[in-house]
Parts: C-alpha cells; sequence; structure tokens
C-alpha cells in the first residue's frame, strides 16, 4: 500500500493526511470559504473530516460533505459531560441529525470526564451494534486509562486515540504511541502545527528552505514520519489545503530530524499527556 494511506484494525484506509475543524464555523462571513476548503481536501483525497459536539459546526461539516458522502470518513466526539451510557448515545443521535448522516466512521470520547470510562465504552459498542457508528474510539487519553481501556470487555476494538502531537508537545512519543502502535491503532494527532505557533520557528524556516517548501508542510511531515499516525490539520481556505496536502510527499532527512530535535528535544521521561 502507498505510504499516503494508513489502515484501522478493520481493515479501513484512510489518507494519513486528514482535516481539522475546530474554530470553523464561527465567521458567518467565512463560512462558503470554509466549506470550500473542506471539500477540496475531499477532492484531494484527505478523506477525514474531524468535528466534535463541542466545536458547534456539525451542520457546516454536514454541508461540506453533501454529495461527497461516499468519499469522506467522518469523525465527531462526545463531550464528557455527556458520557453516561444514555446521554453518549443521545449525543450520537444528535450528532447524525445535525451532520445529515445516518452513520459516522468513528465516535470518540473527547476527553475523559467524570463518568467511568466503562459506561461510556458500553454506550459506544451499542451505538457501533445499533449501526449508528461504524467505529469508536478516544480523544486525550493518557497510557494507563487506554490500558484500563484495553483489558475491559470489547476494549481490545477501540479505534484511536486522538491526542495533542505537534514539534512542541512530544510527550506521547515516550510510551503512548509505542503502546498504540504495537496494537495496531493508529493515533490521530490534532494540532500538528501548534495553531501556527511553528510557522515563524527559525529551525522550520531554514528546513523549508531546503525542502523548497512552506514551513507548515514541514511541521507536517514531521508528524507523519510516525508510523501508524494520522494528523488533522485545519484549514480555513481552498489554498491553504493545497498547502498541506503536499506535506505528503516531503520526506525529511536525518538531518532535518537531528536540527528539529536540538529545537524541541524529545521526551527523556514520561510526561503527562497534554491536551484537554
Amino acid at each position: 500500500m502507498d505510504d499516503k494511506t494508513i489502515a484501522f484494525a478493520d481493515g479501513t484506509r484512510v489518507c494519513r493526511l486528514g482535516q481539522g475543524t475546530w474554530a470553523m464555523g464561527k465567521s458567518p462571513g467565512r463560512r462558503d470559504e470554509e466549506i470550500r476548503a473542506l471539500r477540496r481536501g475531499i477532492e484531494l483525497g484527505m478523506n477525514i473530516i474531524d468535528t466534535a459536539e463541542m466545536y458547534g459546526n456539525e451542520r457546516l461539516v454536514g454541508e461540506a460533505i453533501r454529495g461527497l458522502r461516499d468519499r469522506t470518513f467522518v469523525v465527531s466526539k462526545c463531550l464528557p459531560s455527556n458520557a453516561d451510557r444514555r446521554g453518549t448515545k443521545r449525543a450520537c443521535e444528535r450528532s447524525l441529525a445535525r451532520l445529515g448522516i445516518d452513520r459516522i466512521d468513528l465516535y470518540l470520547l473527547h476527553w475523559k470526564g467524570h463518568y467511568p470510562l466503562s459506561e461510556t465504552v458500553q454506550a459506544l459498542q451499542e451505538l457501533q451494534r445499533e449501526g449508528k457508528i461504524a467505529r469508536w474510539g478516544v480523544s486525550n487519553i493518557d497510557l494507563p486509562d487506554m490500558q484500563l481501556i484495553a483489558s475491559m470487555p470489547g476494549g481490545d476494538s477501540c479505534a484511536t486515540d486522538q491526542v495533542l502531537y505537534n514539534m512542541c508537545e512530544r510527550g506521547v512519543e515516550y510510551d503512548l504511541l509505542g503502546w498504540c502502535r504495537d496494537r495496531g491503532m493508529p493515533v490521530m494527532a490534532y494540532s500538528p502545527i501548534a495553531e501556527g505557533r511553528l510557522l515563524a520557528h527559525p529551525t522550520l524556516q531554514t528546513i523549508a528552505a531546503r525542502h523548497d517548501a512552506t514551513p507548515a508542510r514541514i511541521a507536517l511531515a514531521w508528524v507523519l514520519r510516525q508510523p501508524g499516525v494520522i494528523a488533522i490539520p485545519k484549514a480555513g481556505n481552498p489554498a491553504h489545503t493545497d498547502d498541506d496536502y503536499l506535506s505528503l510527499d516531503i520526506r525529511l532527512t536525518d538531518g532535518d530530524l537531528r536540527d528539529i530535535d536540538a529545537a524541541f528535544p524529545p521526551p527523556a521521561h514520561r510526561i503527562p499527556l497534554a491536551g484537554w
């Protein structure tokens, strides 16, 4: 298989570069351009579209995928405040209605709240059996709780852990990425460009010049260098989407990686999971 795609445990393949939507839909004046950006990504083959009930933009995503549903892999998330057994199922049904689809391809617990993980996992499994979701997973869950989930009945069917991962936030490299990889579980990296904060860093700019590329492409290529990792950057316009897509063709050299390690050292010990 080509290195632009990755398989979930059930064999379903997706593009390793997906599309995030955090903060999309907040400005009515940008709505049409954001929809065009998402549709452009779908045209390019970036089939993962990531949203969440918390984002308040599931209707925008539904509009963007209209007529293209068979070319998309829709991800949404349940708020932890809704993550008891009944609440998880009701949240999913609301998301389905807002998205205008009859099944979510991957449904995640957004982060761990006060409800027992076992109760949320039970609800997610019921949603899967009912056909309302094709797969379930989690987000912002660190290794000890991932091990707990794996020990639950049916817990080994957890499809992914979506985590904050970029050059500034490398803690997941210490143990979580390897644990997921050993189980054939792709990890989804959100904020892979650190919401743009990395783009002015001189190390990235220098490496970008070597590759005749933008710093954003370098930041994405660095995340994608990791086996088993999917990156889901947000692009607010089609030109930005096109630029992100080109990161799939960049191969960082050993020298590039040494320079990045010097500027952004890898973790030497376990670090609590960053994010929500």
